[in-house]
């Protein structure tokens, strides 16, 4: 069954989940914030890509104002809490100066792959440890999900908006894994690099051969 929901579209993919803090200066959005303090209503973030306004976002739901302004601007909280698919975009909601659409939920399937999920588990620690970020390891919680790392895997935003497109847990899992299995390597191998150059010009304490 659509719906019709308050659209916001950014340069961003979010993932359900994601807690995302944003500054509010539009007019047409500050309305959009005045709305959800008032009415209760959630609105979508779907991805600005190639010139257009994406089919597929995820709705968002206002936890707090952090800051107003003398200006009208906003500091606004917000947490993501599911994903749409956009059926029929319309540059301004009824009455309102925001861009709206009628939407039609997006199953959620959070079934995982225990065997993907500790492939993937070892080459986050993995790479999390060169780069420098074990403590981000350390704060998720043993059930994680894809989501809740996919920002910090190095993509780029259309690698992100697949995983937003995938309607699996599997299949974002197998995406995740293809990537840290194409990116380690040239990582650690970067590392090693690195290593080379700072050891040169010292001095060495090498064994010779025995010949």
């Amino acid at each position: 069954m659509s719906r019709l929901l308050a659209l916001f579209p950014l340069n961003l993919v979010v993932f359900p989940g994601e807690k995302l803090n944003l500054h509010i200066f539009e007019p047409r959005y500050r309305q959009l914030v005045r709305d959800c303090l008032s009415e209760g209503i959630t609105f979508g973030i779907p991805p600005y890509r190639n010139e257009a306004v994406s089919m597929l976002g995820t709705e968002m739901q206002l936890i707090g104002v952090e800051k107003s302004y003398d200006s009208g601007e906003l500091d606004i909280r917000t947490r993501a809490i599911g994903l749409f698919r956009v059926e029929e975009f319309y540059r301004q909601a009824p009455g309102k100066l925001y861009a709206g659409g009628l939407v039609d939920d997006v199953p959620d399937d959070k079934t995982a792959d225990v065997l993907l999920q500790a492939r993937i588990t070892a080459h986050v620690e993995q790479l999390y440890d060169v780069l420098g970020l074990r403590k981000l390891m350390q704060e998720l919680p043993a059930d994680y999900r894809v989501y809740d790392i996919a920002h910090h895997l190095g993509l780029n935003t259309e690698q992100e908006f697949q995983l937003l497109e995938a309607e699996t847990e599997t299949e974002r899992q197998e995406l995740v894994l293809e990537h840290l299995e194409h990116i380690l390597p040239v990582l650690l191998e970067t590392e090693r690099l690195k290593e080379r150059v700072r050891l040169n010009g010292h001095f060495k304490n090498l064994t010779p051969p025995n010949f």
